[in-house]
């Protein structure tokens, strides 16, 4: 596993963000924060968990999805938000972690 960025649920509107419609969120884009902050803000009625709404999360790159998720407790299963790449969340002791493959 390899660290990619922490994400970090707000009220506030961040500058640059951009509309995940699926997941009723904006977020700000990873590679434009130097400490790799992705900034999650939710939209009432989101369907996202509440422990991504409310609990920041780490988002580590795997190279195999299956793997990182055996024995696992699963947050949402894994789903491919852009070409090339799944992401998936399990809970560690109640906090989120996202989990992403790339694939080609």
């Amino acid at each position: 596993m390899k660290f990619h960025h922490i994400g970090i649920p707000t009220k506030e509107k961040k500058a640059n963000e951009i509309y995940l419609e699926g997941g009723k969120l904006y977020v700000t884009d990873i590679d434009a924060s130097e400490h790799k902050i992705e900034w999650l803000r939710f939209e009432d009625g989101s369907p996202m968990p509440e422990a991504l709404q409310t609990t920041a999360h780490v988002a580590y790159v795997v190279d195999s999805m299956e793997e990182a998720l055996k024995g696992r407790e699963i947050l949402m299963e894994p789903f491919s938000p852009a070409e090339g790449l799944n992401v998936a969340f399990v809970l560690e002791d109640g906090a989120p972690i996202e989990y992403m493959e790339y694939v080609k």
